[in-house]
């Protein structure tokens, strides 16, 4: 079994929605057995840009990270994703920061994210669920890259009508 580290994110539309949805879809794939609170943090890369709901969730999968890939690409898709502009808006974009201890270094999937250690976004609701993950390049924990990270943007639990498992509490 493959432990996957994924986190979800939406800045369009119903984003609590798309996370639940992109919740449901990836359990389809295999077993989410630690989820994150629901985050709400400011566009990172692009200015003026909505704000993001991210949730970060470790699944137990029986795929190989090639094939995880391609399925959320599919999950995506189906979920209205367009690839229109990188850091764009999106309804749904799901990444993959971890897979295992395992690197990768193929011309359509990099793992460990190569970006993760500079996104309090990624970092954040990660360390809810796997503070002590350490990066295998970097040789740090994901809370100590969390606590040095230079990115300055905001990121807070998401105070909005759903819980972190995306049900809608009121």
């Amino acid at each position: 079994m493959n432990a996957a580290y994924l986190l979800t994110g939406s800045n369009i539309g119903d984003r609590a929605s798309m996370l639940a949805q992109a919740r449901e879809s990836l359990g389809h794939t295999g077993n989410i057995t630690k989820s994150s609170h629901i985050y709400e943090t400011e566009a990172w890369g692009l200015e003026g840009l909505p704000a993001h709901l991210n949730q970060a969730l470790l699944l137990h999968t029986e795929l190989s990270a090639v094939n995880l890939l391609h399925n959320i690409h599919d999950i995506e898709n189906q979920l209205g994703r367009q690839r229109q502009q990188r850091w764009g808006v999106r309804s749904i974009d799901i990444d993959i920061i971890f897979f295992n201890e395992e690197i990768y270094e193929l011309p359509h999937l990099i793992i460990p994210h190569p970006l993760m250690q500079e996104r309090n976004f990624v970092l954040a609701p990660l360390t809810e669920i796997v503070p002590d993950y350490l990066h295998p390049v970097l040789h740090q924990t994901v809370a100590t890259l969390l606590s040095q990270c230079p990115d300055p943007l905001k990121v807070a639990i998401w105070t909005g009508p759903a819980d972190r498992n995306g049900d809608h509490t009121a």
